[in-house]
């Protein structure tokens, strides 16, 4: 089943920087999906119209079979189900964080879907364990290592139990431990069936992530779609297009 859909979409900003140039492409439920590319190619703002905030200035973009525009949204309904299914991990995720405790922060989408305080509960109970943040509940989320933060903002999105997991540069300001322990936590979402799409330039994950990859140029077009093995073996693409 494809979730999602983009046709020659572009997106500029008010100075009319381009920020996207006529992306095409088709995610399927389930896929492992990378999308590649230098700092500045765009990533952060396709992982942004694909999580609803944001939407094209040109083109077409559909999710769940349905065309998504700002009015898309004034269905309370669908906005429900989007919001449920599909979830952004900021790259800085102190932009995310907002809370007085880690424990309210996990708090907040449960209860934005109206789950009864025993499941909540059961929720945070069982997120913390396996985020191993359970000490960290009384805690301020600002004061907390960078690798704690990237925890539990993933925690307070996979908390409400989305299908779509959206991920931009996960890895970035991580120390080699937090990083290895989140890429981790990634593979056993796939494992589950979750769809993930992880938007980053670090190559050295990228076979352990995904089996298709979209890499965005520096004209902020796509450049090239395929699996890791086909992407990763050429080597003298990678350092035209400022990857290696």
């Amino acid at each position: 089943m494809t979730i999602f859909k983009l046709e020659n979409v572009s997106y500029y900003y008010l100075d009319h920087r381009i920020a996207l140039s006529s992306i095409n492409l088709e995610i399927k439920r389930g896929e492992r999906i990378c999308i590649l590319g230098p700092n500045g190619s765009g990533k952060t703002t396709l992982l942004r119209i694909l999580d609803g905030l944001i939407f094209p200035k040109e083109g077409r973009f559909w999710a769940f079979s349905r065309e998504i525009t700002e009015k898309t949204f004034d269905d309370l309904e669908f906005n429900r189900f989007f919001r449920k299914n599909v979830v952004l991990l900021f790259q800085n995720v102190d932009a995310q964080l907002f809370s007085p405790t880690v424990e309210d922060e996990l708090t907040f989408g449960p209860l934005q879907l109206g789950l009864p305080y025993n499941e909540i509960k059961k929720r945070i109970e069982y997120i913390s364990k396996t985020f191993r943040i359970s000490h960290l509940l009384n805690r301020s989320p600002y004061q907390l290592s960078e690798g704690e933060k990237k925890k539990v903002a993933l925690a307070s999105l996979l908390i409400i139990n989305p299908e779509i997991i959206l991920l931009d540069e996960p890895t970035n300001g991580l120390d080699p431990r937090s990083a290895k322990e989140l890429i981790l936590y990634i593979k056993n979402l796939q494992s589950q069936g979750k769809t993930v799409i992880t938007a980053t330039h670090i190559l050295n994950i990228v076979p352990e992530i995904s089996d298709k990859i979209f890499i965005l140029g520096e004209n902020k077009n796509i450049l090239k779609m395929g699996n890791p093995e086909q992407i990763l073996s050429d080597k003298r693409f990678l350092e035209k297009i400022n990857l290696l």
